[in-house]
């Protein structure tokens, strides 16, 4: 599974409906070194101790799978500002993923700026996606298709997501380690997009971007990358220090849009998720959507 913010196409007024541990072989006997081999070393050493963000998230990825399944609670919110009228929505949600085999449930609500309230739930199984959003039927489609890739979020495959950050030629990752975690982190300050627009961190954001993108050129306002900012992009991993399991993710970014006037439509999103634990209980879909 791929993570994917549920972030719904918004023009003013906003519509938001957006964890190793191995049985260490033991030594046998060490047989003596021939006389004629007096440089002979012992058979095995310890493993190296993890450096680089691969080493840790080769690390997190097993310690992750080791449990059945764990719990995530999200939350996110998103802005959108246009000569200075800003509307706003948050998305709260509990989900709870398996690892084998992989399986995901997701249940949560977004809230408007003028306090409208939708709720939504989400399983996804065997490559299809099951959704329900308020009281209209469920829905399901495959994995691959793109709307149900936006309502997505699957808060293990930042795993895979930061593998890929790593290996990307040109990426800076920057890894710290402090106060029991291990802290990944990509980012940005204020610069074109045309400047980082083939980052992988980059083209997530422009992702989560472009329904309402899309929605603003519906709306007669032009949208191009050429002549996109990026305000600001961070994106953050932290994992325990100790079992090198996922403690918390977050991804914050923000695009300015060249309006009439010399002014800028400004987009913001913030989005975060806690690891509250494993989970106990049985992922399977309802008995009506079966």
């Amino acid at each position: 599974m791929r993570s994917r913010f549920r972030c719904a196409a918004l023009v003013l007024p906003l519509a938001l409906s957006l964890a190793a541990c191995g049985a260490a072989e033991e030594d046998g006997p060490v047989e003596p070194a021939a006389a004629e081999s007096p440089e002979a070393t012992p058979s095995s050493e310890a493993p190296a101790a993890p450096e680089s963000p691969e080493d840790f998230l080769d690390l997190a990825e097993k310690a992750m799978a080791a449990e059945g399944a764990w719990t995530f609670s999200v939350k996110g919110q998103e802005g959108l500002t246009l000569q200075g009228r800003k509307s706003a929505a948050t998305y709260r949600a509990t989900v709870r993923r398996g690892m084998e085999p992989e399986v995901l449930h997701s249940q949560g609500v977004s809230t408007s700026s003028k306090g409208t309230t939708k709720n939504e739930e989400i399983y996804v199984l065997d490559d299809m996606v099951h959704l329900k959003e308020g009281s209209a039927p469920w829905k399901a489609a495959a994995t691959s298709d793109p709307e149900m890739q936006n309502k997505v979020e699957d808060p293990v495959a930042v795993i895979e997501e930061f593998r890929d950050y790593a290996q990307a030629a040109g990426d800076d990752m920057t890894l710290t380690q402090a106060d029991g975690t291990i802290r990944l982190r990509v980012g940005s300050d204020k610069q074109k997009l045309t400047a980082v627009r083939d980052r992988a961190w980059v083209k997530k954001a422009l992702r989560e971007f472009d329904p309402t993108a899309e929605q603003l050129r519906d709306a007669g306002i032009p949208v191009n990358d050429a002549q996109l900012t990026l305000s600001g992009l961070e994106e953050v991993l932290v994992l325990d220090a100790k079992s090198y399991r996922i403690k918390s993710h977050r991804f914050e970014f923000g695009f300015l849009v060249p309006y009439a006037g010399g002014q800028d439509i400004t987009f913001e999103q913030d989005v975060r998720q806690e690891n509250q634990g494993t989970f106990d209980g049985k992922i399977e879909l309802p008995a009506g959507v079966r």
